[in-house]
């Protein structure tokens, strides 16, 4: 299948990101990126694409740094409501690229979403199987699989992120469990959506109230990261002020709801920044999530 084009994208993006007010009283420096800002740029390409999975849609790009291996890799899963219309994981190329450059490899999850057969159980079997994967392949691929496992997402992405952090502690016969969960040491939510049944219950959110509801189906215990066992991986969100989709507020609830259950979430806010530069490799909040990335796994912040 081929990947969306950038002005389908672009266009695709553009109708769920509602403009909306910005904070009160913020004043952004400059205007904060809208999606042709990084659609319209030459997008770099992956190494190659595996598949994990009968559908055109369950698929992983692989991006490999240059140079001598084994080489750390994060798990990457991109964001668009959790539809496939709205945007496919080349969005994310940008930073994959960004850091394939410093020597992280990249396992890109392409998943069906819920307008392509996703939603409950079919999105978190394609995610689940698709970093499983990894986990028995990865080393296939020059990567280091003693490396501390990370798992990076953007937007409805972030959520799926902080669920495959949370999966292995679902019950041991639970099928969205699987026998053998990849195990996650560290969740990026870049700008997520964590909360299913907040966005189930939501009035005029640019993602809309059906697909969250779609993705849980009933199943918020097994599906909605604040309501899942908390299991191990530490979990940081990175922000932005000015995002129009996901505002700090919606990170703020998440780091609330999991206080009450005495698990500790972090939160890093970017000024000035909305909800692209989150995933724009010349921002200063992509700036901020490779130098965590990068710490984990004990990396120089040199290219």
């Amino acid at each position: 299948m081929q990947t969306t084009t950038m002005a389908m994208l672009a266009a695709a993006l553009a109708a769920c990101s509602a403009p909306g007010a910005t904070q009160e009283g913020a004043v952004p420096q400059k205007p904060i990126m809208e999606w042709g800002d990084l659609l319209n740029r030459p997008q770099p390409k992956p190494d190659t694409t595996l598949r994990y999975g009968d559908d055109p849609l369950q698929i992983v790009d692989v991006w490999v740094p240059q140079g001598a291996g084994p080489h750390p890799a994060v798990i990457m899963i991109h964001g668009g409501c959790w539809q496939t219309a709205v945007a496919q994981r080349d969005i994310m190329n940008w930073i994959a690229d960004d850091l394939r450059r410093y020597g992280v490899g990249v396992w890109n999850i392409e998943y069906r979403g819920v307008d392509r057969g996703g939603g409950y159980p079919g999105t978190f079997d394609d995610v689940g199987a698709a970093a499983d994967l990894f986990a028995r392949e990865g080393g296939k691929h020059g990567f280091a699989m003693d490396a501390p496992r990370i798992a990076i997402g953007h937007s409805a992405g972030g959520h799926l992120a902080l669920w495959l952090a949370r999966r292995p502690a679902l019950a041991a016969d639970d099928a969205l469990r699987g026998s053998d969960p990849v195990k996650i040491d560290l969740a990026i939510s870049q700008g997520g959506l964590p909360d299913l049944r907040a966005g189930a219950a939501s009035v005029g959110h640019a993602c809309g109230a059906e697909a969250p509801r779609d993705m849980a189906r009933g199943e918020y215990a097994r599906t909605s990261p604040p309501e899942m066992p908390p299991g191990d991986a530490v979990e940081v969100q990175f922000n932005n002020a000015l995002d129009r989709v996901t505002p700090p507020a919606t990170g703020e609830a998440y780091i609330a709801a999991m206080a009450q259950r005495g698990r500790a979430v972090t939160m890093e806010v970017t000024p000035g920044e909305g909800h692209v530069e989150l995933i724009a490799p010349d921002s200063v909040s992509w700036a901020k999530q490779r130098a965590a990335i990068l710490k984990t796994f004990g990396m120089e912040a040199q290219r």
